[in-house]
C-alpha cells in the first residue's frame, strides 16, 4: 500500500463508524467545501485542504511522500521522538520500517485536536440531551482545550522523523471511532444488567483480558458490582474529555451507566453527584482495540505490522 492510501483507508473507517452516521458527516464536508470555496485568495493559502475530505483534524499524515510504497509499520498508542529513533535502530538491524503509525495525535494534529470535539455534541444527542444544550456546554470546553494546546511543543516527533527520513502519520479519532462502535454494539447486544455483567462482557475482548495481567483493565469507579446498568452509554471517541455539565443532563436523558477509556477526579465526582454510574475500561487497551481494528486492515492488504508503545496487538481475522 501506499501511504496516502493507509491514510485515505483510516478516514474512511472513521467516517463509516462514526457516531452521527455517515450521511450526517459526508453533510459537514460538503458545508466545508463551501465554506472554503467563500474564501479569499490569501486565506485559501493557509487553509489545510484536509479538511475537505477528512473531518478529523486529529488524524494526518505528518511527514511522508503520499505516493511512497508501504510494505511494514511501526505502531502504538504514544509514537513520539524516542519510537521514531526505535524505528531507525531496527532499520540498522535489518527489520525496515517503511512508516511510523501513531495513534495519540502529533504535530499540527494535536494542534487541531479540539476540532474533533464537536463530534461529541452529536454523541450526547443521540442520547437524548437536547442539541441546543449538547452544544452550549461543550462550546466552553472545546475553547478550554484549544487554549490548553496552544503552548504545546508539537513538533518534537514529526522533527525527529524528518530528520531521519522516516515517514509519520497519526490516526486518533478515526480509531477511536471504530471503539466506540465495537464496544456500543457488542454492549447493546449482550444487554448485561449488573455492572459486574458488564465489566464481565468487556472483559471478554481479548485486549481487556491482556490489559487486566498489567492491573490495567476494567475498573468501576462510581457505582457498584450488583448496582444496575440501566442504559448503558459508551464514551470512547471526540477528541478528549467533554463537559462536567453534561453529567446532569445525561441524568435526566435516562443514561445510567457510562462505559470510557479514562475519567479526570472533577467528572467522576459530577457522575457520582448525578448517580450515573462510571466504569473505566482502560486507555491504552481501548486505544489498542480501536487501532487493532484499523490495523487488521492493514495485514489484509500484506502490510506487515510490528505492535510497540503500549498497543496490545490482537489480530480478527475474517
Amino acid at each position: 500500500m501506499k501511504i496516502k492510501e493507509i491514510y485515505e483507508l483510516a478516514v474512511q473507517k472513521g467516517i463509516e463508524n462514526d457516531p452521527r452516521s455517515k450521511e450526517v458527516v459526508l453533510k459537514l464536508l460538503e458545508k466545508e467545501k463551501k465554506n472554503f470555496n467563500d474564501l479569499k485568495e490569501d486565506e485559501k493559502k493557509e487553509y489545510d485542504q484536509d479538511r475537505l475530505f477528512n473531518p478529523y483534524g486529529d488524524t494526518r499524515v505528518l511527514f511522508g511522500e503520499p505516493e511512497q510504497e508501504v510494505k511494514c509499520v511501526l505502531t502504538g498508542i504514544d509514537m513520539e521522538a524516542t519510537e521514531v529513533l526505535l524505528a531507525d535502530r531496527l532499520a540498522a538491524r535489518g527489520q525496515p520500517v517503511d512508516l511510523v503509525i501513531a495513534h495519540h495525535p502529533e504535530g499540527k494534529a494535536m494542534a487541531a485536536l479540539y476540532q474533533v470535539m464537536k463530534l461529541q455534541e452529536d454523541v450526547l444527542a443521540s442520547f437524548g440531551v437536547p442539541i441546543n444544550v449538547a452544544e452550549g456546554i461543550m462550546a466552553s470546553r472545546i475553547n478550554e482545550v484549544k487554549r490548553g494546546l496552544l503552548p504545546l511543543n508539537h513538533n518534537r516527533a514529526v522533527d525527529a522523523a524528518r530528520l531521519l527520513d522516516i515517514p509519520l502519520i497519526c490516526v486518533h479519532t478515526a480509531a477511536d471511532n471504530l471503539v466506540q462502535n465495537y464496544l456500543q454494539n457488542m454492549i447493546n447486544e449482550e444487554k448485561p444488567e449488573t455492572l459486574d455483567e458488564l465489566v464481565k462482557v468487556i472483559k471478554n475482548i481479548p485486549e481487556y483480558a491482556e490489559a487486566v495481567k498489567y492491573n490495567a483493565g476494567p475498573v468501576i469507579v462510581v457505582g457498584s458490582k450488583e448496582k444496575r446498568a440501566g442504559r448503558v452509554m459508551v464514551d470512547m471517541t471526540g477528541g478528549t474529555s467533554g463537559s462536567e455539565d453534561a453529567y446532569a443532563k445525561l441524568a435526566v436523558a435516562g443514561v445510567g451507566t457510562l462505559v470510557v477509556m479514562h475519567i479526570g477526579e472533577k467528572h467522576r465526582k459530577e457522575a457520582e453527584k448525578n448517580h450515573i454510574n462510571v466504569i473505566i475500561a482502560g486507555h491504552m487497551a481501548s486505544d489498542s482495540l480501536g487501532m487493532n481494528l484499523f490495523l487488521d486492515e492493514l495485514t489484509q492488504r500484506g502490510v506487515e505490522v510490528i505492535p510497540c508503545s503500549g498497543l496490545l496487538r490482537f489480530e480478527r481475522k475474517e
